[in-house]
């Protein structure tokens, strides 16, 4: 719905911020609040459950037996990628020494405060270096929008109720993607370890997690299935992506679900030397063999398609499968529910120490293998039945997206006085 203008307006003076109401203050924002950093804490006093909750730069960091505030607050983060970040901290808690904590001089509501502080997009002012950081003297010198406290609390009543709405409403999408990723995996897991044709013969496969499998299909170790596993090399690479026509070499990252993303890439030195025959190619098959997160680790990809010059690192698979394995059947077998839970119990052992999957372990989990031509079935069945899935999640993000623009769009027309909230945050209109 379109939203009422405020009766009178005049100029803030500001180029990002226009037109502000006629019965509004312009001021520097180091009038309206004071602001200073936290207090160091270390990591040992940092606890998963305490009494006082420890906020960093990027928010909640875990608790802790001690306090540096009480009250609630807006908090800017920084330091860090995430500099200029808003969060909000109510009660007794500790703020680090990466999060900034905004104190009002005047009367301020602290979600109107920290709605404005989001909409000023303040990590843009952050000091380049190794590690961005933010320059409290420069963002106290910027000119804010002030206007009375009874509006202030309007607004900030307005977009608690109606943000709350956008965010019930984006869960629901959320809800939505992982219900069809999860309806992705099991028709994925279904295919690969029963087959097409519902009404074949079943045999034990003599191991209890896998159940009965079709009576002509075998049960293998991987090692049986491949030909051969190969490593790239991880060399000190610039924190970017290489450029066309650069030698790169792949993060962990870029093989994820299936999905092999050629821009997680780290740009290689012009110092150092490529190594050619790690350079990938259309058709490779690829498992991320490390990562930070452990459900990617194991993560396989078929490469439809690529650019030249990216090599693999260390933390990537290269997979060479027997001329009787068609590789995309692999990719599936690999991302299949079977083989993702004998990745999990192997990089959560003593073998498989922070989130590293070895070589050792993969060659020895156990798999079902179906005739060739059966594998190339399964193959288009699960192109179609995929793709028909991957549209449908593609459809619930853009709908996030539309919805988390909105939610942007709103906040900064309400906390900027485009919009005039006061007679709706009141009567509890949309």
């Amino acid at each position: 719905m379109s939203f009422p203008r405020y009766p009178k307006y005049k100029d803030s003076g500001v180029e990002w911020l226009g037109e502000v109401p006629e019965h509004w203050n312009v001021i520097a924002l180091k009038y309206a609040v004071s602001m200073q950093s936290g207090e160091q804490i270390t990591a040992e006093e940092i606890r998963e459950t305490g009494n006082f909750q420890v906020y960093g730069g990027n928010g909640l960091r875990g608790f802790t037996e001690k306090f540096t505030h009480d009250g609630k607050f807006a908090l800017i983060g920084r330091q860090g990628a995430l500099c200029g970040n808003i969060n909000y901290a109510s009660g007794k808690f500790w703020a680090s020494e990466h999060a900034v904590v905004v104190t009002p001089r005047l009367d301020c509501s602290p979600f109107w405060l920290g709605e404005l502080l989001r909409t000023m997009n303040l990590g843009q002012y952050s000091i380049t270096a190794a590690q961005p950081g933010l320059s409290v003297e420069a963002i106290g010198n910027l000119r804010i929008p002030f206007p009375p406290f009874a509006d202030q609390t309007s607004i900030a009543s307005f977009l608690d109720r109606e943000t709350s709405k956008i965010d019930a409403l984006v869960a629901e999408q959320q809800r939505l993607i992982e219900l069809l990723k999860e309806k992705r995996q099991a028709v994925i897991s279904h295919a690969v370890t029963k087959g097409l044709n519902p009404n074949a013969p079943l045999k034990p496969s003599g191991i209890e997690w896998l159940g009965d499998v079709p009576a002509h299909w075998t049960v293998a170790s991987v090692r049986r299935v491949i030909q051969r596993i190969e490593q790239g090399w991880s060399p000190e690479c610039f924190g970017w992506p290489a450029e066309p026509g650069e030698w790169g070499v792949l993060k962990s990252g870029c093989v994820n679900r299936g999905v092999f993303v050629e821009m997680e890439n780290k740009a290689l030195p012009q110092t150092l030397n490529p190594i050619p025959e790690y350079e990938i190619h259309t058709g490779d098959v690829l498992m991320s063999r490390a990562s930070g997160s452990p459900e990617l680790v194991g993560s396989a990809a078929y490469i439809t398609a690529t650019r030249p010059k990216l090599m693999l690192s260390d933390k990537i698979f290269r997979i060479y499968p027997e001329r009787s394995i068609e590789r995309q059947f692999l990719v599936a077998l690999f991302n299949s529910r079977i083989m993702r839970s004998q990745i999990e119990r192997a990089i959560s052992g003593a073998e498989g120490l922070a989130n590293n999957l070895p070589q050792s372990a993969l060659k020895g989990f156990f798999c079902v293998v179906p005739t060739i031509n059966e594998q190339m079935g399964i193959v288009q069945y699960l192109e179609s039945r995929c793709s028909d899935f991957d549209a449908l999640i593609t459809e619930a993000q853009r709908a996030i997206d539309l919805l988390q623009e909105r939610r942007t769009a709103l906040i900064s027309a309400a906390v900027t006085g485009k919009i005039d909230v006061r007679g709706l945050a009141e009567t509890g209109a949309a």
